[in-house]
């Protein structure tokens, strides 16, 4: 069973963009914390997310658990959820769960926590990124300070002041009459097919770097490429845009430093789909018979 939505009116609703919780949550600096310690709780250990109630019925924790609080394990104020302070709490890996809780792995495929505390998770995957690889300036190597009121930092020492960074990425559904290039990688479930994709390298435009993706990883040439989407990935800090492609020659030949396979499948005959989560899925969902 799935608590994920079983389609997206549009790439903007996709579990992870800011539309899945414009309702419920803000985001604020950590400055803005307004103390107490009373609110609710991202806790996370090992890219899980920790929350009570069923598994059924998941929720935000509004406490922490006696004794969970160690010696460098801080919280990090990060907004409001429902109107009520939020922070973030990230747990060593050995870190015990308390009874009656549940933790999720962000990453799931199988869609087993709704769409909103999914996104909010998300986004504190993304901070945690931030936070470690910001904490030292990457001109001197001087110890980061916090900017009053955003999440920049400078450094005191060079005056260099650097924001969180977002990488694009292009990832492409290619068709030819009845069939459609799908690839997968070897840590992904098994039988699990998604589609080719890739970071955009220096100097490219989105269109550039899907063309060249696909033609890397299976040495297939498209054309007639259409934008769909995009959608924010916090596996650490992504954003996907989505794209459909026409098949314009070439033999597959797969790249098997990247893939574990590539293959043409018949679209009345595919394998087990990317997960729900997923533009790839959106634009699979969407698009294979357009």
């Amino acid at each position: 069973m799935t608590l994920l939505p079983d389609s997206y009116l549009s790439p903007l609703h996709l579990p992870f963009n800011t539309a899945c919780l414009q309702q419920r949550f803000e985001l604020q600096s950590p400055d803005a914390d307004p103390g107490g310690g009373q609110g609710v709780w991202l806790i996370l250990s090992n890219g899980e997310l920790w929350m009570q109630g069923s598994v059924a019925q998941p929720v935000l924790p509004d406490y922490l658990p006696s004794g969970i609080l160690r010696k460098g394990c801080e919280p990090l104020y990060i907004g409001t959820w429902d109107g009520q302070p939020c922070r973030l709490l990230e747990l060593e890996a050995a870190a015990v769960l308390p009874d009656e809780w549940i933790a999720v792995e962000l990453s799931d495929w199988y869609g087993q926590i709704p769409i909103e505390p999914l996104s909010l998770g998300g986004a504190a995957l993304q901070i945690l990124h931030w936070e470690r690889s910001s904490r030292c300036c990457p001109q001197c190597g001087g110890n980061a300070q916090r900017l009053s009121g955003e999440w920049g930092k400078r450094c005191p020492q060079c005056g260099w002041v650097f924001f969180p960074n977002v990488h694009p990425c292009a990832i492409i559904l290619v068709k030819r009459p009845g069939e459609v290039l799908l690839t997968r990688k070897a840590e992904w479930p098994a039988g699990h097919y998604s589609l080719i994709s890739g970071f955009v390298h220096f100097g490219e435009c989105l269109e550039e770097a899907a063309a060249r993706e696909v033609r890397e990883e299976t040495g297939v040439e498209i054309a007639n490429l259409r934008y769909v989407g995009s959608q924010c990935w916090p596996f650490p800090s992504q954003l996907m845009a989505g794209f459909i492609a026409d098949y314009a020659g070439g033999e597959l030949q797969v790249d098997y430093q990247e893939l574990e396979d590539a293959r043409w499948f018949a679209v009345d005959d595919l394998p087990a789909m990317p997960p729900l989560r997923s533009i790839s899925r959106y634009v699979l969902d969407n698009y294979l018979f357009a």
